[in-house]
């Protein structure tokens, strides 16, 4: 019992000299040692789950509609349109994310890393949900962009995505991914 209280105590040492003026740690080994005890990012607010989902969503959007607008202009079918809509989804997710860490200085390469890194799981999440009720809503594949069922679908496709995918979000920020990787750019 004296050995493990020992233990303890030599930790809380250790702990408090990461927190010393003087003692220089990468902040990746200090999130280590916060994840191995039980301090780590853990507690998120919902407000920052959804700022985070909202981002994603504002690109997923863009992508969508413009996807579907493209599609049907061209004449193409259901299928065709709806994967260059996931597509533009992607693209105009990870653009939105890359914009914001670039202003930050930081170079191409490893801005679009962080971006794959931080919206790959959520903008996944979002176009599987998002997708899903506009193929299983009756009529919705074969409504035109002039209909108002398009677009009620598509704004409860995307409500229902956003749902989803906000307490994903949540979950992945309180673990250190997700947006949770960009944020260290937007000091």
């Amino acid at each position: 019992m004296q050995h493990e209280a020992h233990a303890h105590h030599e930790h809380h040492e250790q702990h408090e000299q990461h927190q010393t003026p003087g003692h220089h740690e990468t902040h990746e080994g200090h999130q280590h040692h916060q994840h191995q005890h039980g301090h780590g990012h853990g507690k998120v607010s919902w407000s920052t789950a959804a700022q985070a989902t909202l981002h994603c969503l504002t690109g997923c959007a863009i992508g969508e509609v413009l996807g579907m607008i493209i599609g049907t202009a061209l004449g193409w079918g259901n299928v065709p349109t709806m994967a260059l809509a996931i597509v533009l989804a992607f693209f105009f997710g990870y653009a939105l994310t890359l914009r914001g860490i670039l202003k930050a200085g930081v170079d191409f390469g490893t801005a679009f890393k962080v971006a794959l890194a931080a919206d790959t799981l959520s903008i996944t999440v979002m176009e599987i949900i998002d997708n899903g009720v506009i193929a299983l809503w009756p009529g919705a594949m074969d409504a035109h962009l002039t209909e108002p069922l398009f677009w009620i679908v598509l704004a409860i496709a995307l409500a229902a995505a956003f749902v989803i995918t906000t307490p994903v979000n949540k979950w992945m920020i309180g673990r250190g991914k997700g947006h949770a990787v960009v944020h260290q750019y937007h000091h």
